[in-house]
């Protein structure tokens, strides 16, 4: 038996020094190597970096967005993105940094022009160094975008630059039939308001609008169910809206009141000065409108949330503002995303009692903010509306829904979200225009209050940013 386990002993001892040998000279190779290459450290959060989203056409101009797929932060500082002309660059920003699951917008029309038949190419610093690309042969319509975020194939879908793809057109959910009458009335005379009326307000017996040349209209009933300026008080023409301090021209887009009526001031959104048109100025303006007799307004105070945002167009910032009590937040659990906790009121100083939540039409998102007297301003909440831009917010209290409008550019389409289980709001229902309202450029809408509900519906308003026909407001019906 000794005789036959030795040489089986010396096989195997033989085998392991050859093992050894092996490993040795692999390992002297891969030293050698090492020493030779630069570390691959950085190579795999280079490639977790990916073109996201495009946008070439629309409502915003030429972006491109980056999202981060791994699980690691990415310095991104002098990253080069190139369209298919080598000499065109557009280089990142020093001190950007994407997180896990992050994505940045960058707006690249000061360095080229993103075409119909063109490429978004990413570099490593220097340029030379290809991260992504992607090529296409027609426009966008509005986004070009990676579903899943990062790790898709790209296809049409509605803009959600600096938030989640939305997959599938129009957000992946087909439009109901609107909730209400198919018929659509002109609500005002001929011809006295022009072209952009957009946002709307209704309180009681009168209805606020917002008109982006700077302009806040009081408006009464006519008798006949529709609208007209109201003759005292200087509202004849509507009141001239001016920054504090009394300078520059609010390009008013949205109006809302708080809890405490018009006697709390009415809040405007603002997404520029049209003294400065070229420059974003997202803003939230507050006006006294209970008194004075004068044909202007000055602000008494602004918040600007320019800073805190990503970057849109001059002319694609704030386009809706709503507000919503706390009491209704915090009785559906609203999250503060600021906290990841409950929303917690308390934890502010005065601040008109809600939240406001700011839609904004390059992107379609919507945000909500609480607005501190003393002129602080926090972010509570992020929301990807699915469309590719929201010209109007509405809070319905008597059915706790949020309201979302888009324009002609989503052929008029209509959402309500509720807060879900989670504490954010979620998308509840997607409903068309009414059949007998044409594909206008509405940007604002407005219900009735629950004691207007006749035979089960209510009135609901639309200003039509474009005068169609000589008119501007437009009466409709919604199930109460």
């Amino acid at each position: 038996m000794l005789e036959i386990r030795a040489p089986r002993r010396r096989r195997r001892l033989a085998v392991f020094r050859r093992t050894l040998l092996r490993l040795a000279v692999a390992g002297s190779t891969m030293a050698a190597a090492a020493a030779m290459s630069p570390p691959a450290a950085h190579a795999a959060p280079a490639d977790d970096i990916r073109i996201n989203e495009v946008v070439t056409t629309g409502s915003v101009d030429d972006s491109v967005e980056l999202f981060n797929k791994g699980t690691a932060a990415v310095d991104i500082s002098g990253w080069i993105l190139k369209d298919d002309n080598n000499s065109s660059k557009f280089t990142v920003p020093s001190g950007t940094t994407l997180a896990p699951g992050g994505v940045r917008a960058f707006d690249v029309s000061g360095a080229f022009g993103l075409g119909s038949g063109d490429k978004a190419r990413l570099y490593l610093p220097g340029g030379s160094t290809l991260v992504d690309s992607f090529t296409w042969s027609s426009h966008s319509a509005p986004s070009w975008s990676r579903c899943p975020d990062g790790t898709g194939a790209f296809g049409q879908a509605s803009l959600t630059l600096g938030a989640p793809n939305n997959c599938g057109s129009g957000g992946g959910t087909s439009p109901q039939a609107w909730p209400g009458g198919s018929t659509v009335a002109t609500a005002d005379a001929s011809d006295v308001f022009g072209p952009d009326l957009s946002g709307l307000y209704e309180e009681g017996s009168v209805l606020w609008g917002a008109q982006n040349s700077g302009r806040l209209w009081r408006l009464v009933r006519d008798g006949s169910g529709g609208w007209r300026p109201d003759t005292a008080n200087g509202w004849t023409s509507g009141k001239t809206l001016r920054f504090p301090g009394g300078t520059g021209a609010p390009d008013s887009e949205a109006v809302t009141l708080t809890g405490a009526g018009a006697t709390g001031g009415a809040y405007v959104a603002s997404e520029r000065n049209g003294d400065a048109s070229g420059t974003s100025r997202l803003s939230v303006l507050r006006y006294d409108v209970a008194t004075g007799t004068g044909s202007a307004l000055t602000a008494t105070k602004e918040w600007n949330l320019t800073a805190g945002l990503p970057a849109v167009g001059s002319n694609a910032g704030f386009e809706a503002i709503t507000w919503v009590p706390d009491t209704a937040l915090t009785a559906a659990g609203f999250k503060d995303e600021s906290t990841g906790t409950a929303y917690d009121p308390g934890r502010f100083g005065a601040h008109t009692g809600g939240v406001f939540f700011l839609g904004v039409e390059g992107t379609g998102t919507v945000y909500g903010y609480v607005l501190e007297d003393g002129g602080a301003a926090t972010r509570l909440a992020t929301i990807g509306s699915g469309m590719a831009g929201v010209m109007e917010l509405q809070w319905e209290p008597q059915a706790s829904r949020l309201w979302l409008v888009c324009d002609d550019t989503c052929s008029g389409q209509h959402r309500t979200m509720r807060i879900g289980a989670t504490g954010s709001f979620a998308l509840a229902a997607v409903h068309a225009r009414p059949t007998g309202m044409p594909n206008l450029n509405n940007e604002g809408f407005a219900l009735a209050a629950a004691d207007e509900c006749v035979g089960g519906t209510k009135p609901v308003y639309w200003a039509d940013d474009g005068n169609t026909g000589g008119h501007a407001i437009r009466r409709g019906s919604v199930a109460c």
